[in-house]
């Protein structure tokens, strides 16, 4: 049997999958923000037994910052790190956006 994480959200990440459900929601429809937050949903449940399964995101990679992970759901994405047995989800955002001054904003501080 696989190990089990405990897997949390911060504040910004519950934030950032509200903003996006409120957007879908408004912009194009209810069913379509329904969709993504069940995908989304989905792809958190799955971080209990698979956290090591995503990649380094670029624009961290390239700073030397290797400590945090992504899962994709184009053009979305899901930023956590892992901390011993506990999954940390830090970020849910639309890719579109600058995301090397958010990420270094939200996770560095800078």
């Amino acid at each position: 049997m696989a190990k089990r994480f405990d897997v949390e959200l911060t504040q910004g990440a519950e934030d950032g999958l509200e903003t996006l459900y409120d957007y879908l929601s408004e912009h194009r429809s209810v069913d379509e923000a329904e969709a993504l937050l069940a995908a989304f949903l989905d792809k958190i449940d799955t971080q209990e037994c698979f956290p090591l399964r995503g990649n380094v995101p670029k624009e961290l990679d390239a700073l030397g910052v290797r400590e945090f992970r992504q899962i994709l759901l184009a053009p979305y994405r899901l930023i956590y790190r892992v901390l011993g047995d506990k999954v940390l989800i830090m970020v849910i955002a639309d890719g579109r956006r600058d995301m090397q001054s958010l990420l270094e904003r939200r996770l560095l501080g800078r």
